[in-house]
């Protein structure tokens, strides 16, 4: 279909609760297809709709895991079930995260090791995945987006000062700030 402009921190549908998605049209349809389209040209492992400028509780995820098991697919209306992360500090390598909105940038964020996703898929039919380690990871990084909240906004200090002022350097943090991926040198 088409890639479409990422939305960088500060535009206002990325801090914001996402609206439900009452029907699954044609519209939403080509949006998801945008959305794999943007994704994989960024590159990234997920993708949410808020990023893309579109107030839709819905986001997509394509990744591999070490076992060779392709996990792909839309997550519609999602609800996550997560255990509370473990209270430890963040390992500067196996917690490292990235975000398409706050593009190049890398941060460590303790995350739950275990989340349950129960979603719609693209034909209206509910699903459940268990996941584990980097995909329980993906999910609640992508879910965050839909409740309006980025990875940096849970980076505790020094990290966190650290994100802001990486921030602040690149003049985000204001509307209208947006990446093209394939156009533009950026990677999150």
């Amino acid at each position: 279909m088409a890639v479409r402009p990422i939305c960088i921190t500060g535009e206002p549908v990325l801090h914001s609760p996402a609206a439900e998605v009452e029907v699954i049209d044609d519209d939403v349809r080509a949006l998801v297809a945008d959305m794999f389209d943007t994704m994989e040209a960024a590159p990234g492992v997920g993708l949410a709709a808020p990023q893309i400028g579109v107030d839709a509780r819905i986001f997509v995820y394509d990744w591999t895991d070490d076992d060779a098991v392709h996990w792909r697919g839309v997550a519609i209306n999602p609800e996550l079930l997560v255990s509370p992360p473990p209270v430890e500090e963040a390992d500067e390598e196996l917690d490292s995260e990235g975000c398409l909105s706050v593009p190049g940038e890398r941060f460590p964020l303790v995350r739950s090791a275990r989340a349950v996703l129960r979603a719609i898929d693209l034909e209206g039919e509910p699903y459940e995945i268990d996941a584990v380690g980097w995909l329980a990871r993906i999910f609640q990084h992508e879910n965050d987006h839909l409740d309006g909240v980025l990875y940096v906004d849970r980076l505790e200090h020094p990290h966190r000062k650290a994100a802001q002022k990486a921030i602040r350097k690149q003049s985000w943090g204001s509307p209208g700030r947006s990446w093209m991926p394939g156009v533009d040198n950026l990677e999150g």
